[in-house]
């Protein structure tokens, strides 16, 4: 279940793509916090304490503002694209007894049967709970199974009083039958046909078809010789 964790956080008086910089260097993140009506605010949030809270999914932070404290769940987290450090954090305000719309990971485990292929469509399903009861993730087995098996959103064992939002006709994970390599190597061949592809002769078979050719002319010449 999602963590209540404290940060203290500053009020944020500057703005712009340098203030952020700024605010950066000094190893701190940009960030707002809105919801419930009220006007956002633009904070400053302690930069190693953040990015420890930010490594539990769905993060629910008790943030002291100048003596005020706000309950706030991490809607979104903007990151470099190189250096995946945080350049940004949306945060929205919530209430003692509030349910919330969240993003839950789904973790596959377990082996299925010999000679099948797991495969998996969605990584995340949506729910709705108190966000004090935010699940970290919620796990399906494949142990065992055969071809032909699915598991769907609605299968998730769901803790009470958590509802599930995602279709529950959704396809999680399907196991099908795996191909061998020889049926992949010639739906690969018919597909390049179709494609119009053509391979040039490797040396290896230009050599071999040389041998044919040369064991082909022997044969003749012995026939002709008889």
């Amino acid at each position: 279940m999602a963590d209540k964790l404290s940060i203290t956080a500053e009020k944020r008086t500057e703005f712009g793509k340098g203030a952020a910089r700024r605010v950066r260097r000094a190893d701190k993140i940009p960030a707002v916090l809105y919801g419930h009506g009220t006007d956002p605010f633009h904070l400053t949030l302690p930069g190693h304490a953040t990015m420890m809270a930010l490594k539990h999914t769905n993060a629910v932070l008790s943030l002291d503002v100048e003596g005020d404290e706000h309950l706030a769940l991490v809607k979104d987290v903007q990151r470099d694209p190189i250096k995946r450090t945080i350049e940004h954090v949306d945060l929205v305000i919530v209430r003692k007894g509030e349910k919330v719309i969240v993003d839950v990971a789904v973790h596959v485990e377990g082996e299925a049967a010999p000679d099948t292929l797991v495969t998996t469509d969605y990584t995340e399903v949506s729910v709705e709970t108190d966000f004090t009861s935010i699940p970290e993730s919620f796990v399906v087995t494949v142990e065992g199974l055969e071809a032909g098996n699915q598991i769907l959103a609605g299968d998730i064992k769901l803790p009470e009083g958590v509802t599930l939002i995602t279709d529950p006709e959704a396809l999680l994970v399907n196991v099908t039958q795996a191909i061998s390599e020889e049926a992949l190597e010639a739906e690969l061949a018919e597909a390049e046909e179709e494609a119009g592809i053509e391979h040039e002769e490797s040396d290896e078979e230009a050599a071999e078809g040389g041998d044919e050719d040369k064991a082909e002319g022997e044969e003749e010449a012995k026939s002709e010789d008889a």
